[in-house]
């Protein structure tokens, strides 16, 4: 390969992944969107048992999960481009379903309406490997950070269209916060229709699968199985404290612009750090900057324990977005060297299989536990789960020397 050649490549991987970044940065203000105002939404459509009031938001990670495997296999079957097109339509879908609901004041519907946004999320998170497998490898960390730091844009986004459009339809409020979900799901496929991703990529001249391992030999390995927990465990976390951080705001006297910004200020955290999240990867390795997240979670928790005043709310939230930050792309990162090219489609949508039905777990729980013992316990449950993680990471590191496959 020329020098010539390895110029063109690099200049292609970056130009996939400022066109990745900037479709997240639409397209994934969806998800803030669902999240910021999902659980108020739900509790104001309820008329009684107000502990199903997340619900509406588990819908939404339960869509990501059972979207994962599908969206990995249109992607596959279409190509990147077209795959990734077709999610934005399931966007769409999802944003008409759920302003039509609140309409209608359907609580049910209106969950339905976050499953299939969630659904299309699951396109939205592939957006990073596809950055990472369409990179040379010493750019695929600093690829799937430039994807996730269209998230900055999402941070403001996503929540300013809340804060401008919650009442536009007034009395039914929200409808107008997730009827603005088909707009950017227009914006977010004109962008996407300008990816060249090269035919070895797109699914269509797939490497022969004679060198693909079984997906249980993979899932198995150490470093995949390490950087699957961590994934799971710094995002479950993320999504459980996260999901129920509006309604104990709103709960402890303080204004739903408060709650609503609080969730941009730690959207901004989980993506601004992005800039320079692979670099550091690149530099001191992924299960340390792993670590690091872990440790931003544990100070999340201890911020939160700590007092109920509006600055301890955001405080507690940015550190939580900052852990999710490093825990989250360092372990994608791991996820991304352990398989081979022929082996990415299974491997990556049972990964977000199992990452999303985890978290949406965790975001149903978050109402559950919440209602039950408060905002303390939510962020008390931080300590065990971070422990397990580490644990992961000391198994990984005890078991470096054997052979890992690819």
């Amino acid at each position: 390969m020329t020098a010539i050649h390895i110029a063109e490549v690099g200049r292609e991987a970056r130009r996939t992944a400022l066109i990745l970044a900037a479709s997240q940065a639409i397209i994934g203000s969806a998800a803030p969107i669902a999240i910021s105002v999902g659980g108020l939404a739900g509790h104001y459509l309820l008329d009684s048992d107000k502990s199903l009031a997340t619900a509406p938001i588990t819908g939404f990670n339960v869509g990501v999960a059972l979207g994962a495997l599908p969206a990995a296999a249109i992607i596959r079957r279409l190509g990147q481009r077209d795959g990734f097109m077709t999610g934005t339509i399931v966007t769409a879908l999802g944003g008409l379903v759920a302003t039509l609901a609140l309409f209608q004041a359907s609580f049910w519907l209106f969950a339905f309406g976050l499953l299939v946004i969630g659904i299309g999320g699951a396109f939205v998170q592939q957006f990073r490997f596809a950055a990472a497998d369409n990179a040379p490898p010493e750019f695929k960390a600093r690829a799937i950070s430039f994807v996730l730091a269209g998230g900055i844009v999402t941070a403001i986004l996503g929540p300013q269209i809340v804060i401008f459009t919650r009442e536009l339809f007034a009395p039914v409020m929200f409808a107008g916060s997730f009827g603005s979900i088909l707009v950017l799901a227009a914006v977010g496929a004109a962008i996407l229709s300008l990816l060249r991703i090269p035919a070895k990529a797109t699914g269509k001249a797939e490497i022969a699968d004679s060198d693909a391992r079984p997906l249980a030999e993979i899932v198995t390995r150490p470093r995949f199985a390490a950087a699957l927990f961590c994934a799971v465990g710094s995002y479950a976390l993320m999504s459980f404290v996260m999901t129920g951080a509006p309604l104990a705001m709103v709960g402890c006297g303080l204004s739903t612009d408060d709650a609503t910004l609080g969730i941009s200020w730690h959207v901004m955290a989980m993506f601004a750090p992005s800039f320079f999240t692979g670099s550091l990867i690149y530099r001191f390795g992924a299960e340390r900057i792993v670590a690091t997240g872990l440790v931003l979670l544990v100070g999340c928790a201890v911020v939160a324990l700590s007092g109920l005043a509006l600055w301890q709310f955001w405080t507690a939230l940015i550190l939580l977005g900052l852990g999710w930050n490093f825990g989250f792309i360092g372990a994608t990162a791991m996820v991304a060297d352990s398989y081979r090219p022929s082996e990415k489609g299974k491997v990556q949508g049972f990964h977000d299989f199992v990452l999303f039905g985890s978290v949406a777990f965790a975001s149903l729980m978050s109402g559950a536990v919440y209602n039950a013992w408060g905002w303390e316990m939510l962020n008390w449950i931080i300590f065990p789960v971070t422990v397990l993680c580490f644990v992961a990471l000391g198994v990984l590191k005890m078991t470096r020397a054997r052979p890992t496959g690819a």
